[in-house]
């Protein structure tokens, strides 16, 4: 059995988590859920976004699956993260509909401890600033994950993003470090891109892509990008992974203006749910889900109003376990 912390938060997180759990009950897996609240709402009941006693229980679960968090997001998730030092942040971008975005296939590895989302920020008569910190020990670490993922996966390159053509320092090291971790690699092939540049590659061609490593900031940026590309915020998960925590949610948002109608695409939620699986070492089940997400998207039946179809999210999730 695992015990797994479910963090529903705000707007449609409450919907797609639970279209989520419906599809992991169908599994042979048996999982015992501990709800906690945490996000705009919770900040209206009891004061604070993030409780302590929510912290606690996802630092005690197995995983955790979060919905989302809407004007509280730093608040929630970005601390959640650093409670549970998660130290990488995962963000495939994979066309589930290849004839209709192609056989795009890519994971954005992005460092999930530093950069401008350290928060340090300060008024100045000017203004304002914001500190960008970057380390060696953090980019030596996600620069190895990224080089290991790509080994393990079978993926033949890895990419770093970054701008150290005007942040020469910080930037810089981050750039020094990833071609360090490139030597210990060397059956992987290696090159970089500026940020700027790598937007427009992603447009122009994604299929060279197959693991991008980058800083917080670019990888939040370049990772909605990349939603773009095969359909939508409603089709991409995410992982947060440390050395002992996993954090698992969609990338999209709580999308207050279609929150309580019932029509989120529960996608997203359940293929982080998938990569929770992955996590937890059910592999096999993860594939057999995301086989099904496929077929149902095909089918394009019962599928929500952004995948062209009339379902409720419910509707969609009970067709999904349906298949299971």
């Amino acid at each position: 059995m695992y015990n797994i912390a479910v963090i529903p938060g705000d707007g449609i997180g409450e919907e797609v988590v639970k279209a989520t759990t419906t599809v992991l009950d169908k599994l042979d897996v048996e999982f015992n859920y501990t709800h906690a609240i945490a996000g705009d709402k919770c900040k209206e009941e009891t004061g604070v976004p993030l409780p302590d006693e929510t912290i606690q229980i996802a630092k005690e679960s197995d995983a955790v699956l979060f919905g989302a968090a809407g004007e509280t997001a730093a608040d929630v998730i970005v601390r959640l993260r650093h409670e549970l030092s998660t130290f990488v942040n995962l963000r495939p971008v994979k066309s589930l509909q290849p004839e209709k975005y192609g056989n795009i296939d890519f994971m954005i590895v992005r460092e999930n401890t530093e950069d401008l989302y350290i928060g340090d920020e300060e008024e100045t008569p000017e203004g304002a600033i914001a500190r960008k910190k970057i380390t060696k020990a953090a980019s030596d670490k996600i620069c190895e994950y990224a080089f290991k993922y790509a080994k393990d996966t079978g993926r033949k390159k890895v990419t770093a993003v970054h701008k150290a053509n005007v942040l020469k320092i910080s930037d810089g090291l981050f750039k020094k470090c990833f071609y360090e971790t490139a030597e210990k690699y060397p059956e992987i092939e290696s090159n970089d891109f500026y940020v700027d540049a790598t937007a427009m590659y992603l447009i122009t061609n994604p299929l060279d892509f197959e693991v991008i490593v980058t800083s917080n900031l670019y990888g939040d940026i370049l990772s909605d990008e990349g939603a773009g590309l095969v359909g939508g915020l409603g089709m991409i998960p995410s992982a947060n992974i440390g050395d002992e925590n996993g954090l698992f949610e969609p990338v999209h948002g709580s999308a207050p203006d279609i929150a309580g109608q019932g029509i989120a695409n529960p996608v997203a939620t359940i293929l982080s749910a998938c990569m929770m699986l992955d996590y937890l070492g059910e592999s096999e089940s993860a594939r057999r889900i995301e086989d099904i997400i496929v077929e149902v998207i095909q089918e394009g039946k019962i599928v929500t109003p952004d995948l062209g179809g009339t379902a409720s999210t419910q509707e969609m999730a009970e067709y999904i376990a349906s298949k299971i």
